[in-house]
């Protein structure tokens, strides 16, 4: 029976703009994606093997580079799917992390509403929240930055 369930979660998401999916039934959590996730790139060790020289051949087109090689400790947590960005879990409630706020692999960051499913967006690695890009309630686009995280 609970294939049956799979098996329509699935032709939803292939019939629609949502990447991911997490649904938890009958004391199971599924997880179906349909794209690979977003990997954060640890880019202290890509700094590393860069060295200036390197650096100054990059052209004037390519700022974004230039800067994210400058600031190596510092990487971004983007949005999964497109929705609606909910810092806290209700109105009432404290929000999941605020600037400052030191998270390890698994927390929960912030809830992404997407079709009226609940995706929490969870942290891939251990560190300090620099800052929080998103405001509560604003909307987010696939591959928006969230947070920045210094890594630790």
């Amino acid at each position: 029976m609970w294939q049956d369930k799979l098996k329509e979660i699935i032709y939803i998401l292939e019939n629609s703009d949502v990447n991911e999916i997490d649904i938890n039934f009958w004391g199971r959590k599924y997880r179906v994606v349909k794209s690979p996730g977003i990997n954060i790139v640890d880019q202290k060790s890509k700094n590393n093997s860069q060295d200036v020289s390197q650096i100054d051949q990059l052209d004037s087109s390519d700022d974004t580079s230039i800067s994210s090689s400058i600031n190596s400790d510092h990487s971004n947590i983007l949005s999964p799917m497109p929705g609606t960005f909910y810092a806290a879990p209700s109105p009432e409630a404290d929000l999941f992390v605020k600037a400052g706020d030191i998270v390890n692999k698994g927390d929960t960051l912030c809830i992404i509403e997407a079709m009226k499913i609940m995706n929490e967006i969870e942290a891939e690695s251990t560190g300090i929240i620099s800052e929080v890009l998103i405001k509560n309630g604003d909307p987010v686009e696939y591959n928006q930055p969230l947070f920045k995280i210094k890594s630790s």
